[in-house]
């Protein structure tokens, strides 16, 4: 079977298909999750789903359409945050929709996607070795302790007392 997601710099019409395809079935299982974990209503979970969708199609169009080296993440965040940002027309109907969906809804079909992915190349990751192993601990661990020191950081500067 083709990888769903192609990795050609060309945008096709079978790659923004592949891509739509991809979110479609995304949303589905996020706004699943997100009714019966948290119990946000359907409708607005279907509806902040989309949005995050064509943002999400826009970035990645933009980023292989683009003459420049920039990642579509970067697309995909700058056009979030001027979609949201305070005085504009669309920003208290993104942020109404976009709120209802839970950020843990999100992560656990990413992360389900991407045990999948590491699946499928599994043998390329045992070849690598334990020194990769090690290396992926470290990574993951000065990154969860970064973000909790900065955390707590912004905690202390905000005035909230620390636990």
């Amino acid at each position: 079977m083709p990888d769903l997601i192609d990795g050609s710099e060309n945008v096709t019409v079978h790659g923004i298909f592949n891509w739509i395809l991809l979110l479609i079935i995304f949303s589905i299982i996020t706004v699943i999750g997100n009714y019966l974990g948290y119990h946000h209503p359907m409708e607005g979970s279907i509806v902040g789903m989309a949005i995050l969708s064509i943002i999400t199609l826009a970035g990645v169009w933009l980023e292989r359409y683009l003459p420049f080296n920039i990642s579509s993440i970067l697309y995909i965040s700058v056009i979030g945050i001027v979609l949201a940002f305070p005085g504009m027309p669309t920003s208290k109907f993104v942020l109404h929709y976009v709120s209802q969906i839970e950020l843990l809804s999100i992560v656990t079909v990413f992360l389900a996607y991407v045990g999948i992915g590491m699946g499928k190349s599994w043998d390329e990751f045992k070849a690598l070795g334990w020194r990769a192993i090690i290396i992926t601990i470290l990574v993951i661990a000065a990154t969860y302790y970064g973000a909790a020191i900065v955390a707590h950081i912004v905690l202390v500067l905000t005035g909230v007392p620390a636990a």
